[in-house]
């Protein structure tokens, strides 16, 4: 499942993300991973929570990103949450390439909910990303 948070700069959505991080961490049978473009979210994390900075891993652009939580729900299988902060920072504002990576990946995480923070308003986005607002 995708579910996105959205909202301009300084609306409010990392601490959303935050809170959601930590109830999920609570309730979670499994892992719970956090990715993050810097150093945002290091001293608001549980260390319980899987913290990691993209940019550790050169990943930019929608299709690279893709691959990256592919690769993360491929190697852990009791991955029950991902939680990104900035998704724009890392895949770009090609909004109908965003919606379509998260058609793709509702397909390959059934058991696994996706959060996201998309730093727009929603009258800037397409149908295809607005569906995913929780």
């Amino acid at each position: 499942m995708v579910k996105i948070i959205t909202g301009k700069r300084g609306s409010g959505k990392t601490k959303i993300l935050i809170d959601a991080i930590h109830a999920a961490e609570k309730m979670s049978k499994g892992n719970v991973v956090a990715i993050q473009k810097g150093s945002s979210l290091n001293t608001d994390i549980t260390y319980k929570v899987r913290l990691i900075n993209i940019e550790d891993y050169a990943v930019s652009g929608v299709d690279a990103f893709y691959g990256f939580i592919a690769g993360i729900l491929s190697s852990d299988h009791d991955c029950t949450d991902i939680f990104v902060d900035a998704t724009l920072k890392i895949t770009g504002r090609d909004y109908a390439k965003l919606g379509e990576m998260f058609d793709a990946l509702t397909k390959i995480s059934p058991d696994t909910t996706i959060t996201l923070t998309v730093s727009a308003d929603n009258s800037e986005l397409p149908e295809g990303v607005l569906k995913f607002i929780s």
